[in-house]
């Protein structure tokens, strides 16, 4: 494409940018994508944690869906936080009706810190109604056990059993190990009938606020221009590699602080 990849991230908000919608926007533009974004929750939190969470109605989140996709055209859809059934519904409505042609989903249920995100009751409509309408989905094993109603796995074994369980729901599968011990970090990725193993070294630092968060929208921003779902995630994984390498240096706030989003651009 000759213009830049327009990207919209379905999300909630961090006030100390390293997660929701904050890493987002950082993420696609640290990838060449124009970011656009409709808000889910207003969420008080920092890199120690979740204090509230103010939610959005899903009418809200449906006219701002409306009036943005009414002007205009995404390429690719990025879906974080929803927080309750009555929203993941309204997103699942228009995925339906508008058929966005890239859609990644990052289940988000709960934050680094512990803090729950999403409603237990809301885990079914997001299994059942907003799965299927998403072409990639990028849970980690807690997440994973989540939406299966399983066990978490606990080597990479049960991760391949999760990940083809996972595949039956509808959508491509990134299945994230970075829970597991070892000195590698493993993912498996299972899209458009092949099955992947993906390998990196685990970064020791602590500053991991939003790697979910940056990893699904990293894959949403590069997806457009890639050939591949498996191009546009190993594009997703070398790109936080190299932010989580660079975490420490940016010496923000006094929890869990956040990826360097621009790492390969400030000194």
């Amino acid at each position: 494409m000759t213009r830049p990849p327009v990207v919209l991230s379905i999300a909630g908000t961090d006030p100390s940018g390293g997660a929701g919608i904050s890493a987002d926007l950082k993420t696609f533009s640290a990838l060449g994508a124009y970011g656009t974004t409709v808000v889910t929750a207003v969420v008080a939190q920092s890199t120690r944690g979740v204090a509230a969470v103010h939610q959005l109605s899903g009418a809200d989140v449906r006219r701002q869906l409306d009036v943005l996709l009414d002007d205009i055209e995404v390429d690719a859809v990025k879906i974080g936080m929803l927080g309750t059934a009555e929203v993941t519904r309204a997103v699942a409505e228009v995925l339906r009706e508008r058929r966005p042609a890239y859609v990644v989903l990052d289940p988000v249920m709960v934050a680094t810190s512990g803090d729950r995100l999403l409603a237990a009751d809301a885990v079914a409509a997001l299994r059942e109604e907003l799965l299927p309408l998403c072409h990639l989905v990028t849970p980690n094993l807690p997440e994973a056990a989540d939406l299966l109603g399983q066990a978490e796995a606990h080597d990479v074994e049960g991760m391949a059993d999760q990940l083809e369980r996972l595949a039956l729901l509808g959508p491509g599968v990134l299945l994230k190990g970075g829970h597991l011990a070892g000195e590698h970090s493993v993912d498996l990725l299972l899209v458009d009938g092949a099955r992947h193993r993906l390998v990196a070294d685990r970064v020791a630092t602590r500053n991991t606020h939003g790697t979910g968060c940056t990893l699904s929208s990293a894959v949403a921003a590069l997806r457009p221009r890639a050939t591949s779902w498996e191009e546009a995630v190993r594009g997703a994984k070398d790109y936080l590699t190299a932010a989580l390498g660079a975490a420490d240096g940016l010496e923000v706030g006094h929890g869990h602080g956040p990826v360097h989003h621009f790492h390969a651009w400030w000194g």
